[in-house]
């Protein structure tokens, strides 16, 4: 699993070969961004980077974030209504799904090991290459029942 001081050195080289500048508003949106324990909006970095007195735009915020998931740092969801979604991504095999409540908006996350294994035989039966999935399950949460 990925630290945060390990992404921020990573982060730094994959600007570099993309030949951008490494800047402290960018290092900040990573940090704030590897300190969130759950799924984030840019409007929520935004406002949380206002909050840490970190000195960057929204602009800024909104292009960090998407570099940030270029380099697959950050994943991306849709979350049913139009937003985008954020989570960091702490390794490569940090695979899994999400339930959403249609009424409150919750995220649950979850893993099944029956659904990958399940998704492998799909693809093999199909003589194709798998190389990633998104699965979203939408319904009620038990507090919204």
């Amino acid at each position: 699993m990925i630290n945060y001081e390990e992404a921020a050195v990573a982060f730094e080289s994959f600007l570099r070969t993309k030949g951008l500048r490494v800047t402290n508003p960018r290092r900040d949106i990573l940090r704030i961004a590897w300190s969130s324990p759950e799924h984030f909006t840019a409007d929520e970095m935004y406002i949380w980077v206002l909050e840490d007195d970190a000195d960057a735009s929204r602009a800024t915020v909104y292009r960090t974030l998407a570099l940030l998931s270029q380099a697959d740092f950050l994943a991306t969801m849709n979350d049913g209504k139009g937003t985008v979604l954020y989570e960091k991504q702490l390794s490569s095999d940090d695979h899994h799904d999400h339930m959403i409540c249609v009424s409150c908006r919750k995220i649950i996350e979850f893993v099944s090991h029956d659904i990958e294994r399940i998704q492998d035989e799909v693809a093999e039966r199909h003589s194709f290459k798998l190389q990633n999935h998104t699965l979203r399950l939408e319904g009620l949460c038990v507090d919204c029942r």
